[in-house]
């Protein structure tokens, strides 16, 4: 038998990341089978639309299938990206908050191992026979930092993992967390979205998509009307500096040392976060897969792949 594929994956409120797909958060089941097979996951005989809706924002992922499905469907993608068989066995590298770490890893662990049987699946069309040998669960955000050779040498950096629904913190400290400063604040990017999506609608009496402004705020390349796009930034840029309030807020001292932005959050806000903030500068690590890297090396390592 082949050596099992280490596949990473970055389960997101707003999207779910390996280290080369991203693709929306979402499940949407069909009760018959959609004009397209395209991003379409059949399992166990019903058809769900990967990628499409918006989750209901459970603090307890386990709650609904609906994370271990697009676990599948992320092994898939993964698979066809690295031109791997479809019939393999994997090792499923995966992280939680280290505020949630403790409590919940036995449990998400559980629960995307399934009962250690082979999956048969079809995925875009294609099918598949994966067994899931094992799952192994790291702290998100540390993972990512791990990838960073230059930010392993300050003695101390702030970490700061913009999700969808929450903003993790935590301070590293000569290259190790420190779990007494974990933070898990709800105040990620789909407060910002709402807030933004708000705004507009009182000012000029439109509704723009979540799509719309994601788009605006990482270029000014759409034809939105120039005060829309005037909106989307003084409102995001606010939200850059309440985010800072909190930090701070939280017992982070961001102008004390370097302080580090991933998550989708980092790559949305990039033109908004200060270039200097007191002593020091900040990172913005806008690579979206950067965690589910940082848990394939970290399981790499364990491993002696």
């Amino acid at each position: 038998m082949s050596e099992p594929i280490i596949i990473g994956i970055d389960h997101g409120y707003s999207n779910i990341k390996t280290a080369h797909t991203v693709f929306p958060a979402g499940v949407v089941e069909y009760a018959n089978e959609p004009y397209s097979m395209e991003n379409v996951l059949v399992y166990q005989g019903k058809y769900y639309v990967i990628g499409s809706g918006r989750q209901f924002l459970h603090r307890d992922k386990t709650l609904t299938d609906h994370y271990y499905l697009m676990t599948l469907a992320s092994i898939a993608r993964e698979l066809e990206v690295r031109h791997a068989p479809t019939e393999s066995t994997v090792v499923l590298a995966a992280g939680l908050p280290l505020t949630e770490y403790g409590r919940d890893r036995e449990k998400f662990t559980k629960y995307l191992m399934g009962d250690g049987a082979p999956v048969d699946f079809r995925y875009a069309g294609r099918a598949y026979h994966i067994t899931i040998t094992a799952v192994k669960l790291f702290p998100q955000g540390y993972s990512a930092i791990l990838t960073q050779p230059e930010l392993l040498e300050e003695p101390s950096v702030i970490v700061a993992d913009i999700g969808g629904w929450t903003v993790d913190l935590m301070r590293v400290d000569n290259r190790l967390p420190d779990a007494a400063t974990c933070r898990s604040l709800e105040f990620g990017m789909l407060r910002c979205l709402d807030e933004i999506a708000e705004q507009v609608r009182r000012v000029l009496g439109i509704s723009l998509s979540n799509v719309q402004i994601e788009s605006a705020l990482r270029s000014d390349v759409s034809n939105l009307d120039s005060k829309a796009k005037k909106i989307i930034h003084d409102t995001a840029e606010r939200y850059v500096y309440e985010l800072l309030s909190a930090i701070r807020q939280s017992g982070l001292d961001y102008g004390a040392m370097p302080t580090v932005f991933l998550g989708g959050g980092a790559s949305l806000l990039k033109r908004h976060v200060p270039q200097r903030v007191a002593l020091c500068r900040p990172f913005l690590l806008d690579d979206l897969s950067l965690n589910a890297k940082g848990y394939e090396r970290m399981c790499g390592r364990i491993s002696g792949a």
